[in-house]
Parts: C-alpha cells; structure tokens; sequence
C-alpha cells in the first residue's frame, strides 16, 4: 500500500472527485501540451450530470487559465470505464494536437487512460487488515507505532498539518451564517446547532448537539468551496474532524493522541482505498460516508486505548452499516443530503466503539471482508444511485419555485 497521505489532503471543496480531481488532470494536461493556444474538455458519466453542482467546470477553467476552454457535458453515453471520465483536447489554431483521457478516481486522484497508477513507493508490506493485525501483535505495537515504523517520523508532522487545517475548518464554518451557494437555499447551520441549547439538555444531548455541529461546520465550508481535508473525500471531510474535536476538549487529550488517532484512521482509509473505492460515483456514498465512519471510529478507539481487534470491530461495525447507501446529490450539490449525513456518520461512529467496547469478541466478520463486500455492493447499485443525480431524492425532490 502507499501512504496515508493518499488519504488525507488540504484542498478547497466542494469535491474531491469532481472538483480536486479535473483541477489536477487539466493541470497536467496543459503540461503536456505546452503549445495549445486553447482547449476543449468533454464531461461524461457522473462528471456530466453533477459537474455543474460540484462546479467541475469551475475547477477546469481556472486550472487552464487564461487559454480559453470550451467545457461540454455528455450525459448520453453510458458505456464508460469509470463513471468520473473526462476527455482533454489540446488545439492550435483551431486544430487538435493532442487529446488525452482521464478519470478521477476518488480523493482527488486521478488516472490516464492506458496509464498505470503513478508509481509510488510501496510504504506497507501489508495489504489488508488482517496482516496488519499479525505484525503488530508479533512486535507488540499499536497501529499508530506501525504507521510510524513504515511512514517515519515525518508522516507525523505531516499529521500536524492536517489537524490544524481540520480544526481551522471547524471554526471557519462556525463562524459563518447565511445561504450556501448553489441555488438550493440551504442555509448554513453549524452556528445555530452549536449555540441553541435543548430546553432540558443533558450530557448526552451536548454531545450530539457539538459533534453534529462540528461536522456540520466542516461540511458547509466544504459545500461553500472552502478549505477542507479529505478524509477520504470532500463530501465526507466532516466526519473524523468532528468526532476528533469533541472527544479532544471533552477529554483533554493532548494534540500527539490525536495525531496517533488520525494515523489510526488513515489506515482504515487506506485500506478501502486500496481494496475497494472511495468514490462515490463508483460505488455511492457507502465508499465515502461508509469509509469516513470507519475512520473516525478506527480513530476514536486509538484514542481511547483499545486494543486492535476493538479497533477492527469498530471500523467494520461502521461501514457494515452504511451498505448500500447511496448517492443521490439533490441538483448534483454536496449540500444535501450529504451535510447532515457527515453528522449522522459521526456519531454513528461514536456509537460503532461503544458497541465494538462490549461485543469485539463475540463479532464473527472481519473488516477485509466489509470492505470487500463494500466493494461488490457498490458496484451492483444501479448507476442512477452513484453519483448522477438520476435517482433518490435527487430525482423526487422538487426545488420550490
């Protein structure tokens, strides 16, 4: 596997695979073709039919300018290699000189036609959980110890970097209010959650009110273009910052447990990285939401000392239950129903340890065979619910006039 990085990246939203990832390939395809004097970039699969709520043609304009570009979007053609395929055209005086193909992958990704996946160097022997469990229970480390033993001493402060970026997007979003772009009139509610106390509020009560309002937070900055993490994508960058947050000022633990915390949940990222998908259009958004949950809840058991079984237990309960879920973006936007759903993931993650605390040893499936099977549902959903905007409530839902 490569590295953890793969799976936590500093970006501006309001998607990974839709914005994040366009953004790179028409960079790189610009320096291939030093000599076009203008370009034309066709959309198809999901990028066609949420590319303008996800600002896809956006993130290409500015990522070619000042040449011109000509950004159309084919929604029509269905047989395609990836549903994120976009297809770049270098002109010359009006005449084509170069044309490339890319799809975007998940967390801002991206992959060639023909091409291999860039060629990295392989950080961890391990493949699978299950390995990762034996070599650290025969050196008797903990995972986050592993990642250090793979990664070095430098993944760490890269860790730093992005738990500030994470708590940055925290306050940003908290202190904002008013309407999200987009033209669904969603308004921004991070603020209200966190300040309007329940009329008999009890310590459980806070608890979801704070992390739901910090993954809320996150993911209207996200909804708004904002600075964000992946984790794994931009459409689920709520859910690890949120629980992180909250167990950090209830608890008092110190920014190295939670540096040890986020290491913990890269892996799990990692893993389905590598394994299966993150990508919502490949595999709806049990390969985001599904995966974040995981995270945080792989996270939040390093956090609390458990031990690595516990901490497998908690990331499968966490997308074992979140399968099948899909992605069905209202107008293509990631505003709903994904701000909310970055809040209920969050504390379902939360809920994932406390049961993983009690049950671990009585579990009879693994998490290799959750994500595998995360994999094979995803890719037996329908196409209208992986991210087109065809199906669910972004077919029903009818915006008021």
């Amino acid at each position: 596997m490569k590295s953890i990085r793969q799976v936590y990246k500093i970006g501006f939203g309001p998607s990974s695979s839709h914005t994040m990832g366009p953004s790179k390939a028409a960079k790189q395809f610009a320096g291939l073709c030093p000599e076009a004097d203008s370009f034309e970039v066709v959309l198809f699969g999901s990028l066609a039919k949420t590319g303008k709520g996800h600002k896809t043609d956006v993130a290409i304009t500015n990522a070619l300018e000042p040449l011109p570009v000509n950004i159309s979007f084919d929604t029509v053609t269905d047989k395609l290699p990836h549903q994120n395929t976009m297809d770049f055209i270098g002109l010359k005086d009006g005449k084509e000189i170069l044309r490339k193909r890319y799809f975007s992958i998940g967390g801002g990704d991206i992959l060639a036609e023909g091409e291999s996946p860039a060629e990295e160097n392989e950080v961890y022997e391990q493949n699978s959980f299950a390995e990762i469990s034996k070599y650290c229970k025969e050196h008797n480390i903990r995972v986050s110890e592993y990642v250090r033993r793979m990664e070095g001493d430098d993944i760490f402060a890269y860790l730093a970097e992005i738990w500030d970026a994470m708590q940055k997007a925290i306050s940003e979003g908290l202190s904002k209010t008013g309407i999200l772009q987009g033209g669904l009139k969603v308004e921004r509610r991070a603020q209200q959650l966190f300040n309007q106390r329940h009329m008999d509020e009890s310590k459980s009560t806070y608890e979801t009110r704070a992390v739901c309002s910090y993954a809320f937070a996150v993911s209207e900055e996200n909804a708004d273009g904002g600075r964000i993490v992946t984790a794994p994508t931009c459409g689920s960058c709520g859910v690890v910052p949120a629980v992180l947050k909250y167990f950090k000022e209830e608890k008092g633990y110190k920014d190295e447990k939670i540096l040890d915390a986020l290491a913990v949940g890269g892996i799990i990222g990692l893993l389905v990285k590598t394994n299966a998908s993150i990508s919502g259009a490949e595999c709806g958004c049990q390969a985001e939401i599904g995966t974040a949950c995981a995270m945080a809840a792989a996270a939040l058991a390093e956090l609390f000392g458990m031990g690595i079984d516990q901490i497998e237990y908690s990331a499968e309960i966490a997308i074992e239950h979140h399968l099948g879920l899909t992605c069905d973006p209202i107008c293509g936007l990631v505003q709903i129903p994904c701000i909310e759903r970055n809040a209920v993931a969050a504390m379902r993650a939360i809920n994932a340890v406390t049961l993983a605390n009690f049950l671990t040893f009585t579990r009879k499936i693994s998490l290799d065979l959750v994500i595998k099977t995360m994999y094979d549902t995803g890719r037996d959903l329908n196409r209208n619910y992986r991210e087109t905007a065809d199906g669910g409530l972004a077919k029903l839902y009818k915006i008021p006039t």
